[in-house]
């Protein structure tokens, strides 16, 4: 697999993170500290190399709020101060950090296929925001997407935003958790705060949290204040859940692992979106996405290719594609120096990349998820 392949990155990146939020509540400081460092550096790569990639303007806030965890991190290590001893709680200014100042550069046109997924966020969220006088009963206000890896949950949710011209707020584990005891449910509560004043100025928004069972799910050793944390965010979306309420907020999660979620949870959520591997018609409509912008040969069949790549993520797929263009692009180094242009990318380029790659997601998996969803669908 090559090391410059956009997916392995991100994939990386994620690892990363969670490792680190897995020390991080361990009370492993030091592991931690490591860890979201090395998700940094990851995403700081990925910036780097593919500057026009969608989720950019995400990745460079999830950087800011791992530098914050980390600073937070290791003054706990070099100070011994009573939990919350005497200390003023003032998280605004961490609140505003999670605040997207530019919206992800992403909207439904640029996802392929996810029709369904798409259909329900427009009932759920673009619909009512539009024209709330069409809605007297309300209209649901939590969204749990859910799923294999690279399927396209985080592009979803970033799309939302650019759908309703509205502001986008990410939260996760290391922008939630606090080494004051107390704290983090406060945190909890101030950002939903600071979400109802945006909306009571007509701006709709949409928070999003990602990984949400690393902050939220259930956990055989969890401690006394991921249990608060946990509450308070229930009891704030029991607050968005309150029909004589006319604000667009709206809350967005995004999860792997569906089945960490306790039932309180799961039922705050009116729709529960499985973003499954994409089918064919997804794999042809993903095909014609990603190879816009190349020169392909006659031989290239999107059809015959799709049907080649089942089984596949979009991430997976994106990745073949790039590496059967980098072969093109490796042969005007080799043979000329670099010089001329690529010639166009022929079916055995893609089947020598497939050779290289395998599906990332195996199908007992997907047979867990779709056990879930026949338990918990509500689209």
């Amino acid at each position: 697999m090559s090391s410059s392949s956009l997916s392995y990155l991100e994939n990386m990146a994620r690892h990363y993170a969670i490792q680190a939020v897995m020390k991080d509540k361990e009370g492993n400081f030091g592991e931690a500290v490591k860890y979201y460092k090395g998700a940094i550096n990851v995403l700081s790569k990925i910036i780097q190399l593919y500057p026009d990639n969608a989720l950019n303007t995400l990745y460079k806030e999830w950087i800011v709020q791992y530098r914050r965890r980390i600073r937070d991190l290791e003054n706990l290590r070099v100070s011994i101060i009573p939990a919350n001893g005497g200390r003023t709680v003032n998280d605004d200014s961490e609140i505003e950090e999670m605040i997207l100042k530019e919206r992800p550069n992403v909207t439904f046109k640029d996802i392929a296929d996810l029709k369904e997924a798409k259909d329900a966020i427009r009932q759920s969220i673009i619909y009512p925001t539009m024209r709330p006088d069409l809605f007297p009963l309300g209209w649901p206000r939590g969204i749990l997407l859910f799923g294999p890896p690279g399927c396209g949950k985080t592009l979803l949710a970033a799309a939302v935003a650019n759908e309703i011209n509205g502001y986008f707020i990410h939260a996760d584990a290391a922008s939630i958790m606090s080494k004051w005891l107390g704290d983090a449910e406060k945190k909890v509560a101030k950002l939903f705060k600071k979400a109802r004043e945006i909306s009571s100025n007509g701006k709709p928004v949409i928070i999003f949290i990602d990984e949400v069972d690393s902050i939220l799910g259930t956990y055989s050793n969890e401690v006394g204040g991921e249990v608060r944390v946990r509450n308070q965010f229930l009891q704030e979306m029991d607050g968005l859940l309150n029909k004589s309420q006319k604000h667009f907020i709206y809350v967005i999660a995004a999860t792997n692992k569906p089945w960490k979620l306790d039932q309180a949870f799961i039922r705050r959520f009116q729709k529960r979106i499985y973003v499954p591997l994409p089918d064919k018609t997804a794999r042809i409509e993903l095909l014609r996405l990603y190879t816009k912008k190349i020169k392909l040969a006659p031989d290239v069949d999107l059809e015959k290719l799709a049907d080649l790549l089942e089984g596949y993520t979009g991430s997976d797929i994106r990745d073949i594609i790039m590496a059967a263009h980098l072969r093109t692009v490796s042969e005007i180094f080799d043979k000329y120096g670099g010089k001329g242009d690529v010639r166009p990318v022929t079916l055995d380029d893609f089947k020598y990349a497939l050779k290289g790659r395998k599906p990332s997601v195996n199908r007992e998996l997907i047979k867990v998820y779709e056990s879930w969803y026949s338990k918990f669908k509500a689209l």
